[in-house]
Formats: structure tokens, C-alpha cells, sequence
């Protein structure tokens, strides 16, 4: 397996992360703020920590599945772990501008 460094591969998971939607909202999950962390380890094992709009949320099983599948399909990860929390709550503050922007909040 070739060596990539820890940076490129956040940011090539990051980049994934921007292809993966809430159904609900036009937005991508990282610019929403549903991203807490990424964690990488220098055996290329990803760790995601995110959360969901609500506790409630209609993807809350198939979310997480579906960043899950994403990041494995990244051809330098090794593993990956999604770890779900819902603390700190998701707010509209979590939100990047560019989303607020899209949702016609700014």
C-alpha cells in the first residue's frame, strides 16, 4: 500500500464528506456542521466522530452507514469508526457560512 501523509488523506476524506447529503437539507454534511472530527492514526484507521440533526432523525441508521461505506471506498483507509454523539447538540451555529448562504440564512 503506498504511503500517503496523514494531511492528504483528511483532506481526500473531506472531500468525500462534501459528496454526502442530508436528505432533508440541500447541504453537504461537513458544511452543515453534523462533522465534529476526523481522526486518521498512522496505520490510516479513521475515526469520524459526527452527529445528526436531531436524536430523532429519519437517517439516523443509514447516515452514518453511508459515511462509513464512503470512507472505507477511500483507497488508502484502513478502517473506519463512526462514532455517533449528540453532545454538543447540533445547532444552526455548526453550520458554515457557505450552508447558511445556500439555505438563504445570512
Amino acid at each position: 500500500m503506498e504511503q500517503i501523509d496523514v494531511q492528504q488523506l483528511g483532506e481526500n476524506i473531506v472531500r468525500v464528506l462534501k459528496t454526502i447529503y442530508d436528505p432533508e437539507i440541500p447541504v453537504d454534511i461537513y458544511e452543515l456542521g453534523l462533522i465534529y472530527d476526523v481522526f486518521v492514526n498512522e496505520t490510516n484507521d479513521v475515526k469520524i466522530l459526527m452527529t445528526l440533526t436531531s436524536p430523532n432523525c429519519p437517517v439516523a441508521e443509514t447516515l452514518p452507514m453511508e459515511v462509513e461505506e464512503k470512507i472505507k471506498a477511500i483507497d488508502q483507509v484502513n478502517g473506519v469508526e463512526i462514532e455517533l454523539t449528540f453532545d454538543p447538540s447540533w445547532t444552526k451555529d455548526l453550520m458554515s457560512e457557505e450552508a447558511k448562504l445556500e439555505l438563504g440564512m445570512l
